[in-house]
């Protein structure tokens, strides 16, 4: 076994010796490891956390402990037994510090409690759409009332005001030469008609009129855990909790999960908006969402819906005209074709905003 990292969990306070630990997963972000124990005591997850992402790893580990911590008393209190599998818990370090991370000198590094007999699923389809509505929904309502302050562990991620001022720097920057491409002229016009009507979010919230929640803000499907007979666990990957509006969960599923094809396919006459898609997280998110979502939140959910891809589209254009310097790329087109799948997708959702107006109101 690696000695490094027996030396690491030996800062954490396991309940068993380690008999071994092996790597998890595929993460794209932190490094991830199983660590399975001796005698009938629980296996654990070790991460490295990926602090060139998350910089302020005290508040990121406040807040998931915060979170964790909130939906742990609620569930106790409802009754739920099995409370290990329907929530994460973080290990705290042995010595009496308070602290759930150890720092190496160099890494950061965590420990939480494996989840057994439990599943991932990559399946985007009706069905699991409307369990991922029903399990972000309920994430949000158990956290209305959370008495701690949970801080942005990525300032300004959901941002579009901000996200359209890092477009209009690129474009006076023009750091690539890209500006004088007729297409890049064309794409950032039609940015430019849409960008007032879509930073209306952060209006309301300064007008005190739209609050912002405890949210995900990573939803995807494979972030959340099943059990044998498909029901749902808990959600995972809670690196990304923090304050926002709640398009954030709701839109983000749908730009991924409601697209015909991937984000980055350079078939643009197929990219079209999934109906049955968005009906399905719509139900499942309303009808577990709808004990705190207020009338104005539950009516702009088509907007979030729609702001997302554009969103999206802005981030991949802005990285186009800056030279590629924040997403990866296969080829020097990749974040103009990026560009212009997310753009597709926007025109198609903004082309159903009253067809999906009026299902939301029908929830």
């Amino acid at each position: 076994m690696n000695k490094d990292l027996l030396a690491i969990l030996d800062r954490f306070a396991l309940e068993a010796p380690v008999k071994e630990v092996k790597p998890l997963g595929s993460g794209l972000i932190n490094d991830t490891f199983k660590v399975n124990t001796e005698g009938t005591a629980p296996d654990y997850v070790l991460q490295r956390i990926n602090h060139a992402i998350f910089q302020d790893v005290d508040l990121l580990q406040h807040n998931i402990q915060a979170v964790t911590c909130h939906i742990r008393a609620k569930l106790q209190a409802a009754g739920e037994k099995d409370l290990d599998r329907k929530v994460l818990r973080l290990v705290p370090l042995k010595e009496d510090s308070g602290k759930t991370y150890f720092y190496d000198g160099a890494f950061y590094w965590r420990v939480t409690v494996f989840i057994p007999d439990a599943f991932v699923y990559d399946t985007v389809d009706p069905k699991y759409s409307n369990f991922a509505g029903q399990a972000f929904g309920q994430f949000e309502a158990m956290l209305a009332d959370i008495p701690d302050k949970l801080g942005e562990t990525i300032p300004d991620f959901h941002n579009m005001e901000l996200r359209a001022r890092q477009l209009e720097e690129a474009a006076a920057a023009d750091k690539a030469g890209r500006m004088k491409e007729p297409e890049v002229q064309a794409i950032l016009a039609e940015i430019r008609e849409h960008v007032h009507e879509m930073c209306k979010a952060e209006r309301l919230y300064r007008e005190g009129k739209l609050p912002k929640r405890i949210c995900h803000c990573d939803t995807k499907v494979n972030n959340m855990m099943f059990d044998a007979n498909g029901n749902v666990l808990c959600v995972i990957d809670l690196d990304t909790v923090m304050p926002s509006f709640v398009f954030s969960d709701f839109g983000d599923f749908l730009r991924t999960a409601a697209n015909t094809v991937a984000e980055d396919s350079p078939e643009i006459e197929k990219v079209a908006f999934r109906k049955d898609i968005f009906e399905a997280f719509a139900k499942g998110y309303v009808s577990s969402a709808k004990v705190f979502l207020t009338p104005l939140e539950k009516e702009m959910l088509p907007y979030g819906t729609l702001l997302f891809p554009f969103m999206q589209a802005v981030r991949f254009f802005a990285d186009y005209l800056n030279g590629d310097t924040y997403y990866k790329i296969k080829y020097p087109e990749h974040n103009l074709v990026r560009t212009r799948n997310q753009m597709a997708l926007f025109r198609s959702v903004l082309s159903d905003m009253d067809y999906m107006a009026q299902f939301v109101a029908s929830l």
